[in-house]
């Protein structure tokens, strides 16, 4: 990536409407109400052959105070300061408004390269916003309609000039890759090759009921103020996905919007935000759910954690504000307890205490989603699997409905990422729903596959005499002369 653009701009100008066309996906959340976006989100754009990062922020708002738009303002303000180039997008139909006027202002003494876009201008009706953009003193304003992909060459014509000052940037900041070692393998001390999977981050989702605490932990993982957080409930609206070097793991977080029970959502913005969280977990490998120390496992956190067992993730339970707590111990067993009863799908997966706020546990968490995303991918032999079945079937036989005993004659892996087993059998159907529990358990313990979800198939392994049921072929002439016959 060039370089970076900001889109920047007052609430429900098309800020996030633009952001998705460039990236060429539905990544942030649109709506006519303004005030939807409120993080700030990275994407890779594409205009043209100009390929850059692109930021959507929150609209800016006349508010300096620590209100929560006060906060929404300095994040927006902090993307305008790291960005390369701000996309300045007014409302062509509202016309200019004083507080365009106020925040240009703040552009033209803040930002290096500064564009003015006119979006919302398709038809006549932006005609005389167009015109009334010269008072900013930005410049000709690009006329766009993010809605409808209009303007977008006049776009690409201011960017292209300015993108190749960046591209020798980043050439020159780029590291140094592909590094030819000796012919005869003398290599430094401490030098690492390079391997792909090293540039394949680890995908963590953070996900759990709102006022969990999610962004300020995925902050306190970061260093920095990253995500916006507050007491608020609710404040995180769009999946954010972060990557960072987390503990010398390459590893790419997703933060998402907290998830109430079905029945209290009604805002139409907060469904979309609980299906922008429900597809982050579907791109995750690892969920971390995350719970209130004060008030853990209510049934939202329940179905929270079954609906990330049920889409196959490994997952890992961290729960937070550890620091207000006094009786640690006797809290602790409390909850293990609570965890083995209520979440039995999930037995064995790793419990971590935390506290987003102090940074406390947080090594331990890293440790636990590293073990989580080891098993999740484990792979256990055809021998040693058909071994184990034999042990199970002799300490526990299967049931014989009907007088007929099932039969389990063989067993493989299927797959990982979760691990999946097939059983070929007699009768799959009559085999009841307890005895595969049996198995599952027992498949945790022996090979050591504690909390992530385990998928066992059973499958029909029918007769093998591939003859069997043919119609019987008649004779043929030579054969009825062989055998003394006449042949017809």
């Amino acid at each position: 990536m060039s370089f970076t653009l900001a889109i920047v701009g007052r609430p429900n100008v098309g800020k996030s409407t633009l952001f998705n066309r460039l990236v060429g996906k539905r990544l942030a959340l649109v709506d006519d109400q303004p005030g939807v976006t409120r993080d700030l989100r990275e994407g890779a754009a594409r205009l043209g052959d100009l390929r850059f990062t692109v930021i959507d922020t929150a609209g800016l708002e006349e508010v300096t105070d620590d209100s929560l738009q006060g906060r929404m303002r300095r994040l927006t303000e902090r993307a305008v300061d790291m960005a390369d180039i701000c996309l300045f997008m007014v409302d062509a139909r509202t016309g200019i408004t004083p507080t365009d006027q106020m925040f240009a202002e703040i552009l033209r003494k803040r930002a290096d390269h500064v564009i003015l876009a006119a979006n919302k201008a398709e038809g006549r009706a932006g005609d005389s916003g167009v015109l009334d953009a010269y008072s900013l003193g930005l410049g000709e304003p690009v006329r766009l309609s993010a809605e409808h992909g209009e303007g977008m060459d006049e776009l690409y014509h201011m960017l292209r000039p300015l993108s190749d000052t960046y591209a020798e940037r980043a050439a020159e900041d780029a590291p140094e890759t592909d590094i030819d070692l000796p012919e005869d393998g003398d290599v430094e001390e401490g030098a690492r090759d390079y391997t792909p999977s090293a540039k394949r981050p680890l995908q963590v989702a953070v996900i759990g009921r709102p006022n969990a605490g999610k962004s300020t932990l995925i902050n306190k993982i970061l260093g920095e103020d990253r995500l916006l957080t507050g007491p608020e409930a609710g404040i995180t609206r769009d999946s954010i996905s972060l990557t960072l070097d987390w503990m010398g793991t390459p590893t790419r977080i997703f933060d998402t919007a907290g998830m109430r029970k079905k029945a209290r959502v009604i805002d139409k913005v907060e469904k979309l935000s609980v299906a922008d969280g429900l597809r982050a977990v579907r791109f995750a490998e690892v969920v971390v759910v995350l719970l209130d120390a004060a008030i853990p496992f209510e049934s939202q956190d329940l179905r929270i954690a079954d609906f990330a067992e049920t889409e196959g993730r490994a997952v890992v339970v961290a729960v937070n504000k550890w620091d207000l707590e006094d009786d640690k111990q006797d809290k602790l067993k409390t909850l293990r307890a609570a965890f083995e009863k209520l979440l039995p799908q999930l037995k064995g997966a790793p419990l971590v205490t935390v506290s987003a706020m102090t940074g406390k546990g947080l090594d331990r968490l890293h440790d636990a989603i590293l073990r989580a995303h080891d098993v999740w991918n484990r792979r256990v032999t055809t021998a040693k699997l058909n071994q184990w079945l034999g042990a199970m079937v002799e300490a526990h036989p299967p049931p014989a409905p009907g007088g007929k005993r099932i039969k389990l004659r063989y067993m493989t892996q299927a797959k990982t990422r979760p691990p999946g087993f097939v059983i070929m059998c007699s009768n799959p159907d009559d085999l009841p729903a307890a005895y595969t529990r049996y198995l599952v358990n027992g498949l945790r313990e022996s090979f050591d596959m504690p909390g992530t979800p385990i998928r066992v198939f059973l499958r029909s392994q029918g007769d093998q005499n591939p003859f069997k049921g043919r119609k019987k072929a008649p004779p043929s002439k030579l054969r009825k002369h062989l055998q003394g016959r006449r042949p017809d």
